[in-house]
């Protein structure tokens, strides 16, 4: 929830005690009025505590955040003045009557204190609810300013390491007009070569109007790493670019099943480039192909930095290659040690020459050593510190088999300073980073992974100050954005000779419930021979059935599956657990205490899918499994445990045997379902949505008749009235499944109630609605021509009530009996007289009417609509979507929308187009009003979707896009209505593909010239560029939208 929104509630009280001390003030000249209303003012603001209690508890883990921490401390200042307030009004107002008449003789003389107090509320009050009104004004000021300023991607330099002649050669490079797109720059490992990349990326030169975005890929995104399964290999470099394509802003998150085709994600990548100019740092390549891969793409002013070890991406003849040595690094090893070594020029010793020449001038050596030696000036220190490098170079491991021979002594010596760096920090930070050895370093690792580690080994509280050692001795690199960390290839190498030690440390020496609440971090995050063992405690935990350590599994389990969902493994890990928790499912709910089975359900609905509860519910269904659940939830108040056991149930009748399915139902309590329903708990809506749609699916009618009786339908029908869009979208779909489900008969959805609806959940519910008026029982029956009567009259009563009887017989036109009583009776000239201003100022009949008039053309086809035309019923719609009632112009929008898609549409576009409708339209986008433009633009849309060519170039001669574009500028440039026109295009069935094509590029070729040397230009054509680019592969697909 944002931060500004939190305290809504609390607005409104406070609202309501201005108010309310205004009635007080009022009050304050009636003594015996007074007291209650000083009572009711204390009500508030103890309804004040509770509301600031309430968003406390819920959101104790968002008030890091500055600005919702600023408002909480702003809230309960607020009540700390007015308790105090509170009671001296208490005080003042309490006074007998003898008393309270010498009050009004003292203060007729020197003032009335309730009045000073009053007063003071009320300034306290009023300064509170302006400061929040300020805050989100100035928030979307600035949101505002943000929304139109185009993106420009940003890479970060290395700090402490400075500009060399290297930099600016690489620099001089890119701001060549050379056709070499791509410049090597190599080395071995630590000498610097992403440290230059990173410095000319963080200040490309201009041409780069894009801006720059660095990509790393590293051992693990090569054959070697996935020991020559070039299948493996292409998943992981599909997912890195992936990864790519989210990082520029072409998708908004990773798509799984397209990142299994290299092909297409290349193909998409060739989409998302198109037209840019961004310099692009691919750091820590491995494989020729990828350097090639993004070579080849073209129509972009892209350029592509590389930073490789490998001598095979060396080959790479269409490149600029630079090459890092010894005497290139020589010049800035020096500047890099004063930097991390917090020394100045003068008071480094001159033994830091023979340092520097030990440690071969690379950065990442001198930077480890600078850190350890930080502030020291004692010449000794820095001789003991040359000896000690030599010692552990000559005692570290080799380097494994995949580094180059001649990187064996470079490798060492890196090891050596990495080791002398530890013995520089604490001991704490010291084991924290022995056993991050477990970590598998390939990808990113979230900070709370981190934590839970540190948790093994030491207080929570000293995290924050034990990583952050690391971090400063560049063992650890931190990334702010999303809080996770990465480490140096060569500090994964390192940490490499450092596993079995960790294992120990972790799993083996650390106590019972230590090991158990690591090894499902350790099972996602963890190196591959790692995982194993993890596993296998993770089974042993729950086999043993030792209620503490399998509660903490289970909670570990859901912690670690929560922020494992964005790694790449992600898919194996849960797999990986849903094999685990599958085969002790039965044991742990049928043996488990209430507290095991409640955490059991948290990590099963966290990781199972309807794959899995269909394979493994059939072991739980004969241990009592429903009825532990549900006495659970007899007892329960934590909606989290709540919602967990519902979805559990529900698998369990939907999975499960008939007999299972009886007992779910028997012993649910759909009552607690349908509280979790209420506006107010929005965060459990789609779990308590997913539950009632699979206790549909097992029970069907019975599971209904059980919801209806419990009053789910009324919940629903609440939610489509007040909930969100997301809620009331899903509240449509249950609903319908519930009604189709029950048949006839149902009373929860009356008309009247139907009436109060948004129309798309009219249109799609109204129907179970009539049902109703069909099945009840009328004293006296009326005829069709008694309903006729009844509409032809001028009481608007009668006329609603004709109109609501008379649509069970339109839905009947098309029998040929119905359709020529309709046709021949006066019903389509009487309602088309309903619709004209002139006639009646009742929304509701003119809106009604506007309903009858497409469930007739709807139901009635071709005839129905030939009629509709005789009475210039289009006409009517599009005037009256021209009026100044938003419900009205909605009402015709929706209406005619429908009927141009219905059997015979043809013959109301055939009417727009010749009769002077499509300009009144077009020339109504640029109407004064809103919801006048936004119903006119949608109409054009139907037609461009129900159109041809000579429809299609009628249109843009009328400058439609000129409109259109215009609408964009007004609207805040979201693309959104370029993108509907050529949506509507691609699924404009009378065009051919050469048509369809011709005719996008002369809407984009007018959107351009609109938007040219406006402030939203960039933002609108990248929102059209990426769908253009997502929209190819299915551009060209039919089936016209029934409903809006």
């Amino acid at each position: 929830m944002d931060a500004l929104q939190v305290i809504a509630s609390a607005s409104q009280i406070v609202s309501s005690m201005i108010e309310a001390i205004g009635a007080l003030e009022q009050a304050s000249r009636d003594f015996d009025d007074a007291p209650m209303r000083v009572r009711s003012l204390e009500e508030f603001v103890y309804e004040l505590e509770s509301v600031a209690r309430r968003i406390k508890q819920k959101h104790a883990y968002k008030l890091h955040d500055p600005q919702l921490d600023h408002q909480m401390q702003g809230l309960n200042g607020l009540i700390d003045r007015l308790h105090p307030n509170i009671t001296k009004a208490k005080r003042v107002v309490s006074r007998s009557k003898v008393k309270n008449v010498a009050k009004i003789i003292w203060n007729s003389m020197i003032g009335d204190p309730l009045g000073k107090i009053l007063n003071s509320m009320r300034r306290d009050l009023s300064w509170w609810l302006e400061s929040q009104m300020l805050c989100e004004q100035i928030e979307n000021v600035i949101e505002s300013t943000a929304r139109n300023i185009p993106i420009r991607l940003k890479v970060s330099s290395e700090k402490g390491y400075p500009i060399s002649y290297k930099c600016a050669y690489v620099r001089n490079l890119l701001e060549q007009d050379r056709p070499r797109r791509v410049i090597l720059i190599v080395g071995l490992s630590g000498i610097g070569k992403s440290c230059i990349a990173r410095q000319v990326a963080s200040d490309p030169p201009p041409s780069f109007v894009d801006g720059a975005v660095e990509l790393g890929f590293g051992h693990y995104c090569s054959r070697a790493a996935c020991h020559g399964d070039n299948d493996e290999y292409h998943r992981r470099l599909a997912r890195k670019l992936g990864k790519f394509l989210v990082q520029i802003g072409f998708w908004q998150k990773i798509n799984d099943e397209n990142c299994r085709d290299l092909e297409y994600i290349c193909c998409l990548l060739q989409k998302a480039l198109y037209e840019k100019c961004i310099l692009i740092l691919l750091d820590d390549v491995w494989e020729q192909d990828i350097v090639e891969r993004f070579a080849k793409l073209y129509d972009n002013g892209c350029r592509y930095l590389v930073t490789t070890r490998n001598e095979s991406v060396y080959e790479i003849t269409e490149a600029d290659k630079v090459e890092l040595g010894k005497d290139e690094i020589r010049e800035i090893s020096k500047t890099v040690l004063l930097y991390h070594s917090l020394l100045t020029d003068e008071e480094l010793p001159d033994v830091a020459e023979t340092l520097l020449e030990r440690c071969g001038h690379h950065p990442l050596t001198v930077a480890v050593m600078g850190k350890a030696l930080r502030k020291e000036v004692r010449v000794e220190k820095w001789e003991k510190a040359i000896a000690n490098l030599s010692t552990y170079a000559a005692c570290a491991p080799g380097p494994i088999s995949y580094v180059n021979e001649k990187e064996a002594e470079n490798a060492v010596t890196i090891f050596g300073s990495l080791e002398f760096g530890l013995e520089a920090i604490p001991a704490d930070s010291k084991r924290l980073f022995t056993a991050l050895a477990s970590l598998s370093w390939v990808e990113p690792v979230p900070e709370t992974c981190l934590e839970a580690v540190w948790s093994v080994l030491g207080q929570e509280i000293l995290f924050s100050l034990t990583v952050c050692k690391l971090v400063e001795g560049s063992l650890l690199m931190k990334d702010d954005l999303d809080s996770s960390y990465h480490i140096h290839d060569m500090v994964s190498l390192f940490l490499d000779t450092k596993t079995n030690e960790s294992v120990k440390m972790l799993l083996t020496d650390s106590s019972s419930e230590q090991s158990t609440f690591i090894s499902p971090w350790l099972f996602i995050f963890g190196k591959e021979t790692v995982k194993k063992v993890s596993e296998q405690k993770i089974e042993l935990s729950l086999d043993l059935m030792d209620e503490k350590q399998a509660v903490i599994t289970l909670e570990a389990i859901t912690q670690a599956i929560e922020e494992g969902i964005s790694t790449s493994e992600f898919e194996v890990s849960r797999v990986g657990f849903c094999r685990i928790l599958g085969s002790k499912i039965a044991r742990l709910i049928s043996d488990g205490s209430h507290d095991l089975v409640s955490v059991a359900a948290i990590a099963i609905t966290n990781v199972f899918t309807r794959h899995d509860y269909s394979e493994y519910v059939p072991l739980v269904e004969d241990t009592g499994a429903v009825d532990k659940l549900a006495c659970i939830l007899e007892t329960c108040e934590d909606p989290l445990i709540e919602t967990s056991i519902f979805t559990l149930l529900a698998n369990l009748a939907e999975f499960g045997s008939q007999n299972t399915t009886e007992k779910v139902l028997q012993r649910i309590p759909m009552s607690r379902l349908a509280a979790l329903l209420s506006p107010l708990d929005e965060e459990w809506h789609e779990s308590v949505f997913t539950t009632l749609m699979s206790l549909t699916r097992a029970g069907k009618s019975r599971a209904v008749e059980k919801m209806f009786a419990f009053e789910i339908d009324k919940s629903l029908i609440k939610l489509l009235e007040t909930g969100s869009d997301v809620a009331e979208n899903n509240a449509i779909v249950l609903l319908k499944t519930l009604y189709e489900l029950r048949g006839p008969g149902n009373s929860s959805l009356q008309p009247g109630t139907l009436k109060l609806l948004p129309w798309q959940a009219r249109l799609r519910l109204e129907k179970f609605a009539l049902s109703d008026v069909n099945s009840s029982i009328s004293p006296k029956p009326q005829t069709f021509e008694d309903l006729i009567q009844k509409l032809l009259s001028y009481d608007n009563k009668l006329i609603l009530e004709a109109m609501q009887e008379l649509i069970p017989i339109v839905e009947k036109v098309e029998e040929p009996k119905f359709r020529d009583m309709i046709l021949q009776s006066p019903l389509v000239e009487r309602l088309s007289q309903l619709l004209q201003h002139g006639q009646t100022m009742q929304k509701e009949v003119k809106s009604e009417s506007a309903f009858l008039l497409m469930k007739l053309a709807c139901s009635g086809g071709e005839p129905c609509i030939k009629k509709l035309l005789e009475h210039s019923i289009t006409n009517e719609l599009v005037t009256m979507m021209q009026c100044t009632e938003a419900e009205l112009q909605d009402s015709a929008s929706t209406a005619l929308h429908n009927i141009l898609f219905s059997n015979g549409g043809a013959l109301v576009l055939n009417h727009i187009i010749n009769g002077g409708l499509l300009e009144r339209l077009i020339y109504s986008m640029e109407g004064k009003s809103l919801k006048s433009r936004e119903v006119s633009l949608n109409c054009v849309l139907d037609i461009v979707e129900m159109g041809n060519k000579t429809c299609l170039e009628r249109m843009l001669s009328l400058q439609v896009m000129e409109k259109v574009v215009k609408i964009e500028k007004v609207s805040g440039g979201t693309g959104k209505h370029v993108i509907g026109f050529l949506k509507g295009i691609s699924q404009c069935n009378d065009l051919t593909t050469a048509e369809r094509k011709a005719m996008k590029q002369q809407v984009i070729k007018k959107v351009r010239a609109a938007l040219k040397g406006h402030k939203l230009e960039t933002r609108i054509l990248e929102a059209v560029d990426a769908y253009m680019s997502e929209g190819s592969r299915g551009s060209g697909g039919s089936g016209n939208r029934k409903r809006r």
